[in-house]
């Protein structure tokens, strides 16, 4: 059975092609926090795709919001995205 770590770094492969994709999950440190207590995990991530070419950050972020959307509404708590083109590395 694939981890939810994993489940989202195949997802994120599969839609943007990144050159870079560097996912943290960094649910340890939120430990306490109310969104730890409903079963939600806090996430880092990197991610670098000419998918993002031209488009400004919100842009960005909705397109990987879309991506994971069903994760958003229960396994996902938290998530903190940089998302940049090749042009901009």
């Amino acid at each position: 059975m694939m981890s939810q770590l994993e489940e989202i770094r195949e997802r994120l492969l599969a839609t943007f092609l990144p050159t870079e994709c560097l996912l943290e999950d960094e649910s340890a440190m939120h430990v306490g926090h109310a969104g730890a207590a409903s079963g939600g995990s806090h996430y880092r991530l990197r991610l670098i795709s000419t998918v993002f070419e031209g488009k400004n950050r919100i842009s960005r972020h909705r397109l990987v919001y879309d991506c994971l959307d069903d994760m958003m509404q229960h396994k996902i708590h938290a998530l903190a995205i940089t998302a940049l083109a090749p042009s901009e590395c």
